[in-house]
């Protein structure tokens, strides 16, 4: 296993503190762009998608092909407060899970990340597959409030 992919895993919480450093709360909550989520709403989904994706992880690591979920992000935004939540509590959350999950990681074989899950909607995947995603998925949403940002003029 790439130890490169593990740090870009790692990382992923402080490259977002940075994107959305300096922003005010009124820029935070603007939806510059019509159908698209707000930067607060971005950051809220990423973090409502941490322990659902760190849960997969240990339960590869743990357990015999587990049966993996997938799980609505429009359905998660609806229902959890997404425009009352402070930003600073969900980098804080973010970070440690991270944090905590990268320990692990680091002290694994290669071939656990051979180990497989099967997703609902995808098939078999292995936990190196999984945690490229993962890996991704932060800069991914990132990109999303550039566009925001840029969209306000910040």
């Amino acid at each position: 296993m790439s130890a490169e992919l593990i740090d870009k895993y790692a990382s992923g919480p402080s490259l977002l503190r940075e994107a959305i450093k300096g922003m005010t709360p009124e820029q935070l909550d603007a939806a510059p762009i019509e159908g698209k989520w707000s930067t607060r709403q971005v950051v809220c989904h990423l973090v409502d998608f941490e322990p659902i994706l760190t849960e997969r992880i240990l339960r590869i690591l743990s357990e015999d092909n587990p049966p993996i979920r997938g799980a609505s992000p429009d359905a998660f935004a609806a229902s959890l407060f997404y425009d009352k939540r402070d930003l600073e509590t969900e980098l804080v959350y973010l970070e440690a899970g991270r944090k905590w999950v990268t320990q692990i990681l680091r002290n694994l074989s290669p071939e656990q990340f051979q180990r497989v899950g099967t997703h609902n909607e995808r098939g078999e995947m292995t936990l190196e597959k999984l945690l490229t995603m993962y890996a991704n998925h932060i800069p991914n949403h990132i990109k999303f409030i550039e566009e925001k940002r840029s969209a306000l003029g910040v």
